[in-house]
């Protein structure tokens, strides 16, 4: 069976596959675990095109869904077999339905109603089954229908799912932009927005979604539109922001519309890797709410946007597909990581702590949205004599050379991965706690921001790499001495972070770790075993754990719901 999550936190956009409450434990006698609830899923409506007068009708893909909601992806996977029972019976002369190609069911079917069977639910969000539908010959334009998908499994419950099917509906349709991707800080350029609605009927009202990365900005934020800056996965404050701008009125089928005055996006002086996303939908409070869901809006206090009829020619769309286009920003820009070490005094048996990191010096942030791998790693090398008894959670041992090392007790050195975004203003905080072993005098050890992968350490957007290494000092010879400055005598800050660490939490010197193979992305970086993926923070905003997986992680719409682009294979 495959799974796939929902770009959520995009959920984001972004909604995210929602964990239930696995249940309570019972108040008496023995303790045992609860009995799992899964929910059955899929679109709530699915409009399709009516049946035609010559040819074959239309097919349109409904992929429905069961969630596990367990959080422990190894020991969480319910291994018991489970029924599944669909009944279309109210879909009789609205739509034919047949079951697709994915999802691992063994269906049997009798007319109106099948019984499928299946075993494994892996812990989020999984495909249950593929439904092919088509309109029914002899349906008519406005006709609808329901389905039920019901389950059952010995030792776990099941939250059915009801789906409606209706013959036609709104197709808006978004054209696309030719935007100018190549630019410089401070340039501008119109956002002249224009749908169609190729459907059969008319949206009642209409709902835009602008959604725009750090480095770019619109000019003026409208009266009709409610704005949030929010992470949505890329492991930084305000990564993301997003306008939603309602539009009263009936938007007839066949027309064309665009904004009467076209705002104007902007590369801001933190430009550097920035991507833009448009999209068109029928309004309603089930797509506005799916939308702002976990995040802050407010209002804005400009103009009023408007929406006129170009002269060229409340239901499910007929083709969602093509409601969404989206734009990548490439702007000639830099940031200036740089490193900062710490120093402590302390004889045989001491503990101390310590903080190391780096900084963005700006003036660019750095977003790896398409391929979601990590901007940089921190690599730090413990002095002579130290032992380290904490870490943060997302560091990893390594050897001496930096390769793969099974054992993360006292490791001589470490490297830890920074989110797939780093804002202009971050302060990238690792704090570590280490164990005198042996007093050495002048014990230095390295503290190193660069590229993830090895044999490639060159951050290619930084300018100034001579500050790209300090030290990370144990009894100092010379009190005077600053542990922080880089190793080119480039001064920088010692005892690490202004608010909080690059990290959500510290783990033990023997806790596991894991090895990454990276994906070459949008800066041309490509992860190693050395890097990692995954986990950090930026102090300077907030400690904020990287929420989503390596995966990519441009934000794409579907059914109206923002998802973040996160898959694993589940095995049979």
């Amino acid at each position: 069976m495959r799974s796939t999550t929902p770009f959520r936190r995009a959920a984001g956009i972004l909604a995210s596959a929602g964990l239930l409450a696995a249940g309570t434990l019972a108040l008496d006698g023995p303790a045992r675990a609860a009995v799992p609830e899964f929910t059955l899923g899929g679109p709530a409506e699915t409009a399709l095109h009516p049946y035609p007068a010559t040819g074959t009708p239309q097919k349109a893909t409904l992929g429905l869904t069961v969630t596990n909601p367990s959080e422990d992806v190894e020991n969480g996977v319910f291994d018991g077999e489970y029924t599944v029972r669909f009944d279309f019976g109210k879909l009789a002369g609205v739509a034919d339905v047949s079951f697709g190609e994915r999802g691992g069911l063994d269906c049997e079917r009798t007319g109106t109603t099948a019984v499928c069977h299946d075993y494994g639910i892996w812990p989020g969000l999984s495909t249950l089954a593929e439904l092919d539908v088509t309109a029914a010959e002899g349906s008519e334009d406005g006709d609808s229908g329901t389905f039920a998908v019901t389950a059952e499994a010995e030792g776990a419950t099941f939250k059915a799912f009801t789906a409606r099917v209706s013959i036609g509906g709104p197709d808006l349709s978004m054209k696309r932009l030719p935007f100018r991707t190549e630019l410089k800080p401070g340039d501008a350029q119109p956002v002249p927005i224009t749908f169609t609605n190729n459907g059969t009927r008319a949206a009642e009202g209409v709902l835009l979604t602008l959604r725009n990365t750090r480095g770019m900005e619109f000019t003026e934020r409208y009266q009709n539109c409610e704005y949030s800056e929010d992470d949505l996965g890329m492991g930084s404050p305000g990564a993301w922001t997003t306008a939603l701008c309602t539009f009263p009125g009936s938007y007839e089928p066949g027309a064309t519309y665009t904004l009467a005055e076209a705002p104007v996006i902007r590369a801001t002086e933190h430009a550097f890797y920035d991507s833009f996303l448009y999209r068109i939908a029928e309004d309603g409070t089930d797509a506005r709410a799916a939308l702002r869901a976990g995040a802050r809006f407010s209002s804005g206090k400009g103009a009023t946007l408007a929406l006129r009829r170009s002269p060229a020619p409340r239901s499910a769309d007929l083709e969602p597909d093509d409601n969404q286009q989206d734009v990548d920003f490439r702007t000639d820009n830099s940031a200036d990581f740089a490193a900062y070490g710490d120093k402590a005094d302390g004889a045989a048996g001491d503990t101390v702590d310590v903080t190391v990191g780096f900084r963005n010096q700006g003036p660019a942030w750095v977003g790896y949205i398409r391929s979601g791998e990590d901007v940089a790693t921190v690599d730090v090398t413990v002095p002579e004599g130290a032992t380290v008894l904490t870490k943060p959670a997302s560091c990893r041992g390594v050897t001496k050379d930096g390769q793969y090392r099974e054992d993360q007790t006292a490791a001589p050195r470490y490297v830890c991965p920074t989110p797939m975004s780093v804002r202009e203003d971050a302060d990238f905080a690792l704090p570590f706690r280490l164990r005198i072993d042996k007093a050495v005098t002048g014990a230095s050890g390295a503290v190193v921001v660069r590229n993830p992968f090895l044999q490639d350490p060159e951050l290619r957007f930084d300018p100034a790499p001579a500050n790209n290494t300090a030290s990370l000092v144990l009894n100092a010879a010379d009190s005077g001495a600053t542990a922080g400055q880089s190793a080119s005598g480039g001064s920088t800050a010692t005892g690490g972070s202004t608010g909080g660490s690059g990290d959500t939490g510290a783990t033990g010197s023997g806790s596991a770790g894991s090895s990454s193979a990276g994906t070459t992305g949008t800066g041309g970086t490509t992860g190693s075993a050395s890097g990692g993926s995954g986990g950090g923070a930026l102090a300077s905003t907030g400690t904020v754990a990287l929420a989503a997986s390596g995966a990519a992680l441009v934000a794409l719409l579907a059914g109206g719901v923002l998802f973040l682009s996160s898959r694993r294979r589940a095995t049979r």
